[in-house]
């Protein structure tokens, strides 16, 4: 009997998903994709969110051994740091951030003294790597396509997807930003149906769909070969690319991406601070307008 135990917390600004996940044998504990608070209008970060997850760590007595995140959000920023100071554990993400990185820090006009290698997280992992947590092990998946550094993470019957694929009746992730693509995405998804039918799925982010009143968040590997809207019932991958890329150019750019990718790159670290001691956000001028 799997000795794994899932907490999920879902803030409403982002439609985000963070989990808590643990052994219940040994109370070893991860964090996955936790988010902090941040109003773009006036620059103003909190911790509101983030300190939910804290206080339900320590009113349970775990042990936080990792927070790892599936990928560089551009949604929201991550809340790493905060409940790294508040509960330990190591930051981790997967080992292809350095190409994020390079792509961004240029893009962004990063600081000189911002490095390319990741060493901005305590980890970084490669496909099939694995870390113990208590009785169990997660395994780590890389699922590009979304962004270059997707990864999933297996822990006993689940799997925390990140952007790969959203509900059945929601569909699969956009594929157009820097790195992405819809192909790659595509073999992303069916390395991930290759798992057990009754594997758990557990999503990112829900907004909803025509028909369904509430959020959502699990759903199971046969549910999403067998219903997704975007890539279920046997899809052919050229269906897939073509839809994918015809639906992408329709799409608005998300809310906090500029300021969520500066932070997110930096493992949820504000660029370092002018000599008045100030940390700034970069706006580039027409970088990200749909032709």
């Amino acid at each position: 009997m799997s000795t794994l135990n899932i907490q999920h917390f879902f803030d409403a600004q982002s439609n985000t998903y963070s989990y808590v996940a643990f052994d219940s044998a040994s109370k070893e504990a991860v964090v996955i994709d936790p988010v902090l608070d941040f109003d773009p209008a006036s620059g103003c970060s909190s911790t509101l969110q983030a300190e939910q997850i804290v206080r339900w760590i320590k009113s349970e007595g775990l042990l936080l051994k990792y927070i790892l995140e599936t990928h560089v959000h551009a949604d929201h920023l991550t809340a790493a740091p905060f409940i790294q100071s508040q509960c330990g554990g190591k930051t981790a993400i997967g080992s292809a951030i350095t190409e994020v990185q390079t792509v961004f820090a240029k893009l962004f006009g990063a600081e000189d003294q911002f490095v390319c290698d990741g060493r901005q997280f305590d980890l970084l992992l490669a496909d099939g790597a694995e870390l113990p947590l208590g009785n169990l092990k997660i395994r780590v998946i890389h699922t590009p396509g979304h962004t270059p550094a997707c990864v999933s993470y297996l822990i006993a019957d689940a799997v925390f997807v990140g952007d790969t694929l959203f509900m059945p009746d929601f569909g699969t992730a956009r594929c157009d930003f820097p790195g992405g693509d819809a192909e790659t995405l595509y073999a992303s998804i069916q390395k991930l149906f290759c798992l057990p039918d009754n594997t758990r799925m557990m999503m990112c982010h829900d907004y909803g769909a025509p028909g369904r009143a509430d959020f959502a968040f699990e759903t199971t590997v046969a549910q999403q070969k067998a219903r997704n809207i975007h890539v279920g019932a046997a899809q052919s991958a050229e269906h897939f690319v073509t839809m994918r890329r015809q639906r992408d150019a329709t799409l608005a750019m998300p809310k906090l991406l500029l300021p969520a990718v500066q932070v997110n790159m930096r493992a949820g670290h504000w660029p370092q601070s002018d000599a008045n001691g100030i940390s700034y956000l970069k706006l580039p001028i027409n970088l990200f307008c749909k032709k």
